[in-house]
């Protein structure tokens, strides 16, 4: 359980990674919510994956420890709060400048300045 856990946590850090290094509003969007999943999913294996452990303790030896279960409720609420603060700031860029591109410039105008 701990390697799929594991896996799953590097394949979306990867992709979160890969995909905020685009050049496109969007894309970037989507990276930060999938880093934001990554970060969830690491604070949640971090409590240790137990099966069938009491919620509370009740003098049971193993019980599931519910601090990285309130951490990563909270930081679903900030993930979502800044994903639509993303959302809307990228909206507002699109409008003001007329291109999605993170830099604020079009494509031709990145081929010429590399010249």
């Amino acid at each position: 359980m701990e390697s799929l856990y594991a896996i799953t946590t590097g394949v979306l850090s990867a992709c979160g990674l890969y995909l905020m290094l685009r050049g496109r509003t969007f894309p970037v969007v989507v990276g930060l919510t999938l880093l934001s999943y990554a970060v969830n999913l690491f604070l949640f294996s971090m409590g240790g994956l137990t099966t069938d452990g009491a919620t509370i303790i009740d003098g049971v030896r193993d019980y599931a420890d519910p601090l990285p279960q309130a951490l990563v409720l909270t930081a679903i609420v900030i993930g979502f709060a800044m994903t639509a603060f993303a959302v809307i700031l990228s909206m507002r860029a699109r409008g003001d400048m007329g291109n999605d591109h993170v830099d604020g410039r079009k494509h031709e105008e990145r081929e010429e300045s590399h010249r």
